[in-house]
């Protein structure tokens, strides 16, 4: 199997719900250990990489984060069944009927979300939908005490899709969980490879981020430990070219490039920067796509309000079904996504940040 795809497969099979991103992070320093001139975390656990001099300029911060969205065991019923609070934005419709696997102190225990049988439910209620207080895990036990003892299951253990990566039909097209945001995880790893390589100007830090889904808070802390003269953030972009969805809700299309947001809930990008970030697509005849959306949130948002304000894009490789057991990503995006940031960050010299910085 290619590198490349063995390790996107590799990032998107581990287990890593918001607060839990222990296998992510081990998959992350195994990669970056060799290329990095130092590899650090800060207190919440996000692992940060320095490529070049400690105090070079200007500082280049990338982020892409470990966390997926998921869930967390809130109890036990006397019969055993796990009853969960959710741990990021997933819809209720997704939850229902799925395989989970819950990380315990005795190693890894598989569930189920059950769902009554359609031959004793109501007419009237067939149409209705299941809201996540109603559902719960089903672990096989008998009891909460086996439960508990003979599985190790307690109140906090996170709970993450059970869904593997695969090719989708010996296409292009990559299917598994946790896109978002593994696939920006992966494109981060790829680029500091490219720049080991060949490095551009001053220093730059990579930040594998945790706990976005659930506030953005790895961000928050890193990027006060790298203190950044501008940002970029890897996400994966919310796709709309399948049925159900439209133009006025999401632009992008999986297989026809990597994606700048414009708009989100969290953050406007700075727009000198996207500029330039579109001239080097230009130069290198790299197709770009725009996304401006109502909701989503990201870590570049956290680098932006940093140290009086710091400019951030959001790349993102588009993704189809984001927030569910299965997403859809397109390699030839990705692909693209790497040799577009490897090529911006080594155009960014002092002088360009800086008057990228400056308003007049």
């Amino acid at each position: 199997m290619p590198r490349v795809q063995r390790l996107l497969e590799e990032l998107s099979n581990a287990h890593g719900p918001s607060g839990s991103e222990g296998q992510v992070r081990v998959i992350v320093q195994r990669e970056l250990f060799p290329i990095a001139d130092e590899l650090e975390s800060d207190g919440l656990g996000s692992l940060i990489a320095r490529l070049g001099p400690r105090n070079g300029s200007p500082t280049i911060m990338l982020a892409a984060h470990m966390d997926e969205v998921g869930l967390m065991v809130r109890y036990v019923t006397p019969e055993g069944f796990v009853k969960f609070l959710g741990l990021g934005g997933m819809l209720d419709q997704a939850l229902i009927n799925q395989r989970w696997v819950i990380a315990t102190r005795k190693g890894m225990v598989n569930g189920v979300t059950g769902i009554k049988t359609t031959h004793v439910v109501p007419l009237e209620a067939r149409s209705q939908l299941f809201r996540r207080e109603q559902m719960f895990i089903d672990v096989g036990a008998a009891s909460k005490e086996d439960a508990e003892e003979r599985l190790g299951i307690r109140p906090g253990d996170p709970i993450a899709p059970d869904s593997r990566f695969m090719l989708l039909n010996d296409s292009k097209l990559y299917a598994g969980k946790a896109w978002d945001d593994r696939a920006g995880v992966g494109l981060m790893i790829e680029v500091l490879r490219n720049l080991r390589e060949r490095a551009g100007h001053g220093t730059v830090y990579a930040a594998a981020t945790v706990q976005e889904e659930v506030g953005l808070r790895g961000a928050h802390t890193s990027t006060f430990k790298v203190h950044p003269d501008i940002g970029i953030n890897f996400e994966s972009g919310v796709a709309g070219d399948y049925p159900g969805t439209n133009q006025d809700e999401a632009q992008e299309k999986i297989g026809a490039g990597p994606g700048l947001f414009l708009h989100d809930s969290s953050m406007l990008p700075n727009l000198k920067l996207r500029d330039f970030v579109l001239d080097v697509a230009k130069e290198l005849e790299i197709p770009v796509q725009f996304n401006v959306i109502a909701g989503y949130g990201q870590d570049g948002s956290e680098i932006q309000r940093s140290y009086g304000g710091t400019p951030v894009i959001n790349l993102t490789v588009p993704t189809r079904y984001l927030h569910s057991h299965t997403s859809v990503i397109s390699r030839n995006d990705f692909d693209r996504a790497v040799r577009l940031a490897t090529e911006v960050i080594r155009r960014l010299d002092a002088a360009t940040v800086e008057r990228i910085r400056r308003f007049e």
